[in-house]
């Protein structure tokens, strides 16, 4: 393995000298959780963070996200480093002394430490500009939790022209404290809405054979859609159809008009995608039929798969590596079937996201509450990590140690 352009030892230690502004970026944000696609109160505290600083500041009209672009000592490159600003529409129950101030809104993913990373990063690398032989973009995105917020941001041309490679970090509780992980290929699900409604005839409960009862026709279209992803769908290219919500009628003893169904698509590959989508509208229009019915099927088009370049990821892990040791990287076995808005920019450059470990202090990552737990806590000095991954990454990709 060939050895990187950068010192290791600059990143870790700017990382852990810029950690305290880090967690109190942090936790401001964490105490004003927004949601969606217009975050005025996080914004101003991503632009507070950044004044000062040798960027220039690019915005757009479909959202409250912007991107800053440093110049470094040499005209060549450009490389994207991503950090996502929006909550999760939750309590929360933490019981930390920042705990959210807006009621129903929660930093439940790691958003908020996501951009106080990035602005280390944008911060490390401004004071040290000579070293970069190309140019950076920090990419601060709102609306990840479904509102396809990076893909406003391309259509606003806040990338343009795009950038050589691009790079994003998201933590998790449920992973090692302070070791990154990765994966070439698909390392998260495309996801899609699905909604069915069922028309069928209301009546008295007690006289059924009068009426046509939606509700076992749904029933029946719900198992029967398990039995279509295990028998139609390679398991090795994957899909999961998970029907969460069904909802019909008003009280016990009438039979309802109609009948819903709500629930996800998550797929590894658009080929999968594809055959899932026409298999859903096959098995509950024809099902539906059968007993006389009428299936109406929506499916609203989500996040892509996110696929990892391996160019970018064996650099990411060639870096994590001379950061923190062999231990400081794990190659993921599989994919997740998250999704991740990510993917829109992964649409359009090589690049690649990986994982940050940050189980809190004495937790097992085993169990500890998850990602979009209300009670999610963080361990927040591994963020100094982040920091330093998102530096040495930039330096690593504008100097020649990726091959594109």
């Amino acid at each position: 393995m060939n050895a990187l352009s950068f010192d290791s030892e600059i990143w870790t230690s700017a990382g852990e000298a810029l950690l305290s502004d880090a967690i109190a970026l942090r936790r401001a944000i964490h105490l004003e959780p927004e949601l969606g696609l217009d975050l005025p109160k996080t914004t101003a505290k991503v632009k507070a963070a950044l004044a000062g600083l040798p960027l220039e500041i690019r915005e757009g009209k479909s959202t409250s996200g912007l991107v800053a672009i440093l110049r470094g000592a040499a005209n060549g490159r450009t490389v994207l480093l991503r950090g996502d600003m929006d909550a999760l529409p939750l309590v929360e129950d933490t019981g930390l002394p920042f705990s959210s101030q807006t009621e129903g809104a929660m930093h439940a993913c790691g958003h908020d430490t996501h951009v106080a990373m990035l602005a280390g990063a944008a911060r490390a690398l401004c004071e040290r500009r000579d070293r970069l032989a190309g140019t950076v973009m920090f990419m601060f995105q709102p609306g990840e939790e479904g509102h396809h917020g990076a893909r406003f941001m391309i259509e606003d041309g806040l990338l343009d022209p795009m950038p050589d490679a691009a790079f994003a970090l998201h933590i998790s509780p449920n992973m090692p404290r302070g070791v990154f992980a990765g994966r070439t290929g698909p390392l998260l699900a495309s996801s899609d809405k699905i909604r069915i409604k069922v028309r069928g005839a209301g009546g008295h409960a007690s006289m059924p054979h009068d009426a046509l009862d939606p509700v076992p026709i749904v029933c029946e279209i719900v198992t029967a859609l398990q039995a279509f992803v295990t028998r139609s769908i390679s398991v090795f290219d994957p899909a999961v159809i998970t029907i969460a919500r069904i909802e019909s009628g008003t009280t016990d003893n009438v039979i309802p008009e109609d009948a819903r169904l709500w629930g996800t698509l998550r797929t590894l590959s658009e080929r999968t995608r594809q055959t899932a989508h026409a298999g859903i509208h096959r098995v509950a229009t024809n099902i539906a039929a059968a007993h006389g019915a009428v299936a109406e099927v929506t499916i609203e088009h989500g996040f892509p798969v996110t696929v990892c370049d391996g160019r970018v990821t064996d650099l990411a892990e060639r870096t994590a590596k001379a950061l923190f040791g062999e231990g400081g990287w794990i190659t993921m076995a599989h994919p997740m079937m998250g999704a991740e808005d990510f993917s829109y920019v992964l649409q359009k450059t090589p690049g690649a996201m990986a994982f940050l470990g940050a189980a809190p202090e004495g937790g097992d990552f085993r169990t500890c509450c998850a990602l979009h737990s209300n009670r999610m806590v963080l361990d927040e000095t591994v963020m100094a990590r982040g920091i330093a991954m998102h530096c040495a990454m930039a330096e690593a990709a504008l100097s020649g140690d990726l091959e594109l």
